[in-house]
Order: C-alpha cells, then structure tokens, then sequence
C-alpha cells in the first residue's frame, strides 16, 4: 500500500477530506482503513477560523474518525509563533474568528479587539463576517509597531460553491493600509508542519493535499514527501508545469490511493502508458486509467524540465488525452 513506511498522513482538509459540507466521496473508508493499518491521521488545515474541537466535530458528523487532537490549524501555529515573540500575557489583537482567539489564549496571551489596548501582536485569519471596524484596529494597531501575524496567505479558499477568497485575499487590506508585510504561519511556510510534527509526533509523516503552492510546497520546505490529490484546486496542468517545489511525490485521483498499491513510474512510463518527447511536444499513448497516463507524463515532464518548467504548449496532446 502506499501508506507503508508512513507512521502519519498530514491531512488537509478542504479538497481533500470534504468540500463544504459534503464529504468527499470514498474519503471515510479510505481514511478509517489507513488508521486500521497503524497510520495516525491529523488534519492541518490553514483554515483559522474553527476550533479544533469544532472542526473535528464536524469531521465525525461526515463519518470520518476525529477528535479535537488529531486537528492541527493555522491559528495554532501563528498564536505559537506570536507567543514565542512577545512577553507572556501579553495582548494579542486578533483579526478573525474564536479559532483564533482559543489559540491565542491557550498560549498564555490576551486576546482583544481595539488597538487601544496597545497589543504587542496582530494576529489575523479568515472569519465569516470579518468586519471592516477589526479590519481597520488590526491595521492602527500594525502601524503603531504591533507585530503583525497572519495564520495563512490563502487567495482564495475551495468550497462547495466554487472558490471564495481566501485570507490571503484579507491580510491585503492591512498590508495595503499600512505598508507592513505579515509573517505567514500556514502552508507553504514552515510553523504549520512544525506544529503539526510537534503535536503528532511525526517521524515520518505524509503531506496530503491538494494545493500545489500550499500543501505541497509545504512538504517540499519541510522536507517530506507528498501526495497530491484532483478532489480540490489543483488540474492536470497545474501539474504538469510545476516548478520544483511543486511536485509531489505521488498523484492521485482521491484518498482512495492511501490504501491502493502505487504503481512504478519511471522514465515516462507507467501502466498501460508512455510518454515521450518528439520535435518539442510531449506525447503519451498507450491506454489505462487517466491517472495512471498522467503519472506517465508528469514523470517525463519533470525529467525533462530538471529545475524549470515545462510551457503548457508542450503539452497539449497530453492535456487532450488526460486533462
């Protein structure tokens, strides 16, 4: 199975465990036979909006195994990266949701709401109704020296109604306010997987997700291997253009794959397919499952590329055949 030799799976959660409210199909089994085989499963998201205790609540009502400890967020990560910066008790301004202020109280530091309260630290993630008043304290605040945190630098964020934007999308109001970058806690940088291997344990963990700039960026800075999922954001050519940093270590159509044996990829082959290269154009024939064409080609687009990337009018038969 692929899951061998992974003591953790790395979970992210939008697109990859559910959409919205829906489950994604064949993602309950998946993951209750990966933690029957021994695999400790932990959801990180870089969504900072829900407590832990929410978030994994929610999980068990689309019937996938969770509790509040085996739920990593962007919040947790940006309130550790904030408590490790300023003096402890201090007050943190949060812009965003009760995620956010749970994670900054559980570091010792004094959640508020006004840059009156002269806060060491603004800490912003993404809320439903996040307001134009604490939009605008975050930001007198970060200009009066506050140190300035944000749990992720999502654009946009996938749901069942199609993509929304994201906190990335947000922190750009105060970045445009007042000139100051944050310091990103969520995927792609470090202080998520931190968190996430100092809350698991991880020895040898398992990115899993579906963002190539995020999930698997993410893994790349962290130094582990990844698996990339088509149940979210990403498309076929995504992947097949990536840069270094964004490509996986395993392709797959669904976290069905965790419990499947990975077929062999090598020199632009695998199952029924090849892919090579003639007068400057990517080909893949043969026949078999789309995924499997895909590995195929990524294999031989990636060779071919070494630290570049390929243009996508290299590989348009491909794109025919298995986009």
């Amino acid at each position: 199975m692929l899951i061998d030799g992974y003591d953790t799976l790395l979970l992210d959660l939008d697109g990859v465990v559910y959409l919205g409210q829906h489950a994604v199909p064949g993602a309950r089994q998946a993951l209750e036979e990966a933690q029957g085989k021994g695999v400790r499963l932990a959801y990180v998201t870089n969504n900072a909006s829900r407590t832990p205790a929410a978030i994994a609540a929610h999980l068990r009502e689309l019937g996938v195994p969770a509790t509040a400890a085996d739920v990593v967020t962007s919040a947790q990560a940006a309130a550790r990266l904030v408590a490790e910066r300023v003096a402890p008790g201090a007050a943190v301004l949060v812009v965003g949701g009760s995620g956010l202020r749970v994670a900054v109280r559980a570091h010792g530091l004094r959640p508020v709401s006004v840059a009156a309260e002269s806060p060491a630290a603004v800490v912003q993630g993404i809320a439903p109704g996040l307001s134009y008043a604490l939009l605008s304290e975050g930001a007198l605040a970060v200009r009066q020296g506050a140190l300035f945190v944000a749990s992720n630098g999502d654009s946009t964020m996938p749901t069942g109604r199609g993509e929304l934007p994201g906190n990335g999308a947000m922190v750009r109001v105060i970045v445009a306010a007042t000139g100051v970058e944050p310091v990103y806690a969520g995927k792609p940088d470090p202080p998520l997987h931190r968190e996430s291997m100092i809350r698991t344990g991880a020895r040898r963990p398992l990115v899993v997700g579906d963002r190539l700039d995020t999930d698997i960026e993410g893994a790349s800075n962290a130094g582990v291997e990844s698996l990339l999922v088509f149940t979210g954001v990403a498309t076929p050519l995504d992947v097949l253009t990536a840069a270094p940093r964004h490509r996986p270590t395993y392709l797959a159509e669904d976290l069905g794959a965790l419990v499947q044996p990975y077929p062999d990829v090598r020199d632009g082959t695998c199952g029924g397919w090849r892919a090579e290269w003639r007068d400057g154009t990517l080909r893949l024939e043969g026949d078999g499952s789309r995924i499997d064409g895909l590995r195929a080609a990524c294999d031989a687009a990636w060779t071919a590329a070494g630290e570049g990337q390929i243009g996508e009018n290299a590989i348009k038969d491909v794109l025919k055949r298995v986009g």
